[in-house]
């Protein structure tokens, strides 16, 4: 089993545990379809550059960023903001999951998991 194949069962993993979690808290499926695709709004980058592009897709799917608002919905007792980092983490996992990475300069089908397609 290569690197890239572990890394795509822990994005299944952490995907399926992300979703479970989500769903025994109760959280909207409304509110799940309307904000799992958005951190994908980072890609308007590459309309101007591979550099700007990839600089934003990678901020938008590093996974400190969910985690980060996980942690100050919580502290701040901001409950309106824990399903939607839940979400994003979720959707960071799924493009894991698909060995889909973080992008390289050298353009959009370049990851730190490989070549897409």
């Amino acid at each position: 089993m290569n690197n890239k194949t572990i890394l795509q069962l822990e994005g299944a993993a952490l995907f399926l545990l992300t979703l479970f979690s989500y769903h025994t808290q109760g959280f909207s499926w409304w509110l799940f379809a309307y904000y799992f695709l958005v951190p994908d709004a980072a890609l308007i980058g590459y309309s101007i550059n591979n550099k700007l592009g990839a600089l934003l897709y990678n901020i938008f799917h590093t996974k400190t960023c969910p985690i980060l608002l996980y942690a100050f919905a919580y502290i701040q007792e901001v409950p309106l903001l824990t399903p939607i980092a839940m979400i994003w983490f979720c959707h960071i996992n799924f493009d894991r999951m698909l060995g889909i990475g973080l992008k390289e300069i050298k353009g959009f089908k370049f990851t730190h998991l490989g070549k897409i397609g």
